[in-house]
């Protein structure tokens, strides 16, 4: 099985404000601006329609019925009205899809997406960041991948892209550019009992990736993911050693400052990397 650390959501290019965390933890995705796509009113949060929450924290120039690109689209209460079939599904398209096909990236491998986070509270009936409180990386939704469809062949048809006719690259299919893939989630994800694919419900210490007191890119992960551990795993796009430092039974990750998609293969038989998996999952 391979993980793949999916970087997505508002960041200082897109959007260029933090994703919030609402007062009870709750992580609220915001989708980049797109010249196509739904527009922020039309797309639902736990606190209500997006645009609120755009508009109070301040996002440049960003109305109400700006566009976005919902994407990975992980939450069946983000859009008013459902395939019957929906599932989760993420597109992917371009150099960040060559990437994934060059590092094998197969069905039955992970996504854990992540973002640019940082907590909010209610003054006054808006919405305002929370003063002092830091800026994270958090991993925010998963994808154990049940089916991939490649939207340039002509081979897949509407039949089979019917239950995903509202994510935006099936419906901007001609236009999406080379290698137009989506990834459609499991239905049930391998070994467990959670859906194949969803947005985890709140923050945890667990699902933050920053190292507490750090910048945001610097991250603290399992001691396994080192690539000097005896599983002598290797992550794309981090391989230079000066990257790591061990930690105790952690190591302190300096990630890089772009890219979409890091692939790392656990193998079949990485029990630390299915616990830590599992460990996500746990509710506080």
């Amino acid at each position: 099985m391979k993980i793949i650390l999916s970087r997505k959501g508002f960041d200082a290019e897109n959007g260029g404000i933090p994703s919030p965390i609402l007062p009870d933890g709750t992580l609220v995705p915001l989708p980049i601006p797109s010249d196509s796509g739904r527009p922020l009113a039309e797309i639902y949060s736990p606190a209500g329609s997006l645009s609120q929450l755009v508009n109070d924290l301040g996002a440049r120039g960003l109305s109400s019925d700006q566009r976005v690109h919902l994407d990975p689209d992980l939450r069946a209460q983000s859009l008013v009205t459902r395939h019957p079939n929906w599932r989760p599904a993420f597109g992917q398209t371009h150099a960040a899809q060559g990437h994934l096909d060059r590092q094998h990236v197969d069905k039955g491998d992970l996504f854990l997406f992540f973002g640019w986070f940082r907590r909010v509270e209610l003054h006054e009936q808006h919405w305002r960041y929370v003063a002092d409180a830091p800026q994270l990386h958090c991993l925010f939704g998963w994808l154990q991948i049940g089916q991939i469809l490649r939207l340039e062949d002509e081979e897949t048809s509407g039949d089979a892209l019917c239950s995903w006719h509202d994510h935006s690259h099936v419906q901007l299919r001609g236009a999406m550019g080379s290698g137009n893939t989506l990834y459609v989630a499991s239905e049930q994800r391998t070994g467990s009992d959670q859906a194949g694919g969803g947005q985890f419900p709140c923050w945890t210490p667990q699902r933050q990736l920053t190292a507490p007191g750090e910048s945001r890119s610097v991250w603290r992960l399992p001691g396994w993911m080192d690539p000097t551990s005896p599983l002598g795993l290797s992550m794309s796009y981090h391989r230079n050693p000066a990257r790591w430092r061990k930690d105790g039974e952690h190591t302190t990750l300096q990630s890089v400052a772009k890219g979409q998609e890091f692939v790392m293969d656990v193998g079949n038989n990485s029990a630390e990397a299915h616990q830590w998996i599992d460990s996500l999952f746990l509710q506080p």
